[in-house]
């Protein structure tokens, strides 16, 4: 009897239909890319078209594919920031995508917002990292460091869920965070999402870390997407890439099929999408 895997639907439907399906639960996935190549938009594009057939099981076809089990969507979409606010990310959505996934969106995911932590001893005052209402300047503030913090919202709300940490980049250039420490709770998160049965994306700016600490972090984690552009030959044109450069459960297959890299275009009705594949010849 072989080993039955559930796979969790990317939301880049072509993707999923080169994947089989999606991604295999469990999976912690670093999401490493040039500014604007399409990390932001790839995870942005999972929320909103998870969200959407959530909301509305019968365009499950029509925005996931037809080779998705629909029964393997997560329970639910949680979205973890350190200096963002919700009000910031849904409007980005709002004005980057088309009006119809802002609804779904809105109501679907579970906002997590560790600015107070995350600012607790810089000189950013908590009237701008407060939620409205709090007074005081500087008064309120956290306890727990910011990993803490962190550690304990997975531990209550990562079962069977759809996890977005947007992002890495945050905590690798904050003076509150250990960088070894930061690698600890990556590998905590790596193993303890196998019991979680869900998704965790982790956002990170490429080329912000120096080599030796950039592939610490990929050894903590399960797969590693990599975004970047590239121009065209003699031409001022560019072209967004998605490489996976790392993930045991996909690479094996993609050999087979001497796949190299996904050509990506973004548009406000689709959000990210694979054009095409590239091929070793």
């Amino acid at each position: 009897m072989g080993y039955e895997v559930r796979k969790i639907p990317t939301g880049v439907a072509d993707f999923d239909a080169i994947i089989d399906g999606g991604l295999p639960d469990g999976s912690v996935v670093l999401l490493l890319g040039d500014v604007g190549a399409g990390h932001q938009e790839f995870v942005y594009t999972s929320a909103f078209k998870i969200a959407m057939v959530k909301e509305h099981p019968e365009t499950g076809d029509y925005f996931l594919g037809s080779l998705c089990d629909f029964s393997n969507l997560p329970d639910n979409i949680c979205y973890v920031t350190f200096s963002r606010t919700k009000d910031d990310i849904l409007r980005e959505i709002a004005t980057s995508f088309n009006s119809e996934f802002y609804g779904p969106l809105s109501r679907k995911i579970k906002f997590k917002d560790f600015s107070s932590s995350y600012f607790k001893k810089s000189i950013v005052p908590t009237t701008w990292t407060e939620p409205e209402g709090k007074k005081g300047l500087f008064s309120g503030t956290p306890k727990e460091n910011v990993l803490e913090s962190l550690v304990n919202f997975l531990d209550d709300n990562a079962r069977n869920s759809l996890v977005i940490i947007d992002s890495l980049t945050d905590l690798v250039v904050s003076n509150l965070v250990e960088f070894r420490e930061l690698v600890n709770v990556l590998k905590g998160i790596q193993r303890a999402c196998k019991e979680w049965k869900g998704i965790v994306y982790l956002l990170l700016a490429k080329d912000i870390l120096d080599k030796r600490d950039e592939l610490m972090i990929i050894d903590s984690v399960d797969g590693v997407f990599t975004f970047e552009w590239s121009k065209y030959y003699r031409s001022t044109k560019r072209q967004r890439y998605m490489f996976i450069e790392k993930f045991m459960s996909l690479l094996p297959h993609l050999e087979d099929e001497r796949t190299a890299r996904f050509p990506t275009q973004v548009s406000s009705g689709s959000g990210l999408r694979v054009i095409n594949m590239d091929v070793i010849a």
